[in-house]
């Protein structure tokens, strides 16, 4: 097929990462996100979300003052909305650490594209996953209830309620989603600190890159832990799921 001619069809997009690119290059540019100054659209998102927070605050505090019968929970009604809600949110946390996980088990290299979004809406989701049981619980300042804490009054919580299940099955996702998604971030942090021009920010940066050199010796670690990681991920996003699904099945509630 001849090729075509100049001007007859052919766009050239700037955006394309064409194969003349060094390693320096692409450093540059991918760098270049990050250090230059946020836009102005930036702060009008960054004051929405803002607002939004405060919104949800405000709320919740609504909820500890008149209890959690605001969301329809009653006799009979043992969970209602917090529930859906907690459900919802542990799903879409499920999605993204299962996807970036099971990529990198099967060796997608097109994987680095999303990886990094689907981790972090994992930590997102989870987070707001584990707003409702805490709040469902009533007495917000008790929830470390919930953990086997040693005490004075020798009380220890009730192994047989769901609710604890849920707590020790979504803290320990959360926890290797956590390890997952920053143990992926090391080497782009050790290449922020090296180009960091402010004194915390290189501080900041050599803090959380933890001595990253780039030597085989840590790539090959590196690589370890993450393979781990990935293979934890994996079957937990199942038992986390299948120990949400009996807060149904066991409910004494018709």
């Amino acid at each position: 097929m001849a090729p075509l001619p100049e001007g007859d069809g052919a766009v050239e997009d700037d955006r394309l990462v064409k194969g003349n690119l060094s390693f320096h290059d692409i450093t540059e540019m991918v760098s270049r996100h990050a250090e230059k100054e946020a836009p102005m659209a930036w702060y009008v998102a960054f004051a929405a979300a803002l607002s939004g927070t405060l919104l949800l605050l405000g709320l919740f505090a609504y909820v500890v003052w008149n209890g959690i019968g605001v969301w329809g929970n009653n006799q009979p009604v043992g969970w209602g909305w917090p529930i859906v809600n907690f459900v919802f949110w542990v799903g879409i946390g499920h999605a993204g650490t299962l996807i970036s996980a099971i990529l990198y088990l099967f060796r997608q290299h097109w994987r680095t594209a999303i990886n990094r979004a689907a981790e972090a809406m994992t930590l997102f989701a989870v987070m707001c996953a584990l707003i409702w049981p805490t709040f469902h619980v009533g007495r917000v300042w008790a929830i470390y209830w919930t953990l086997p804490i040693p005490n004075q009054m020798a009380m220890w919580p009730q192994f047989k309620s769901p609710l604890l299940w849920d707590v020790f099955a979504v803290s320990s996702y959360f926890v290797v989603s956590l390890l997952f998604w920053y143990v992926g971030l090391v080497p782009d942090l050790a290449t922020l600190r090296d180009r960091a021009k402010g004194f915390w920010r290189s501080r900041i940066l050599a803090f959380f890159s933890l001595g990253w050199t780039g030597s085989n010796r840590h790539w090959r670690n590196y690589e370890k832990a993450y393979l781990l990681l990935a293979g934890l991920a994996t079957p937990l996003v199942l038992s986390v799921h299948s120990v949400v699904s009996f807060d149904f099945a066991v409910s004494v509630i018709p």
